[in-house]
């Protein structure tokens, strides 16, 4: 799964630790998520759709091998 979490994170102008704070993970959760090393849970990545006030889909996109 590709994201797009550190170019929105940037947008907004967020530190790892800003957005994790704000959706109750730690920064190192934030940053597992944006190296694709973590698959965010359905609860998160709502969590996050509505930090963002995008979609889901808008800053994850499964790939062919998924």
């Amino acid at each position: 799964m590709k994201n797009r979490l550190k170019v929105e994170r940037s947008i907004l102008d967020l530190t790892q630790d800003e957005l994790a704070k704000k959706i109750g993970v730690s920064r190192q959760t934030i940053n597992s998520i944006e190296k694709n090393r973590y698959v965010p849970s359905t609860v998160l990545a709502l969590k996050l759709s509505r930090i963002f006030g995008k979609p889901v889909n808008e800053f994850f996109e499964l790939e062919d091998k998924d």
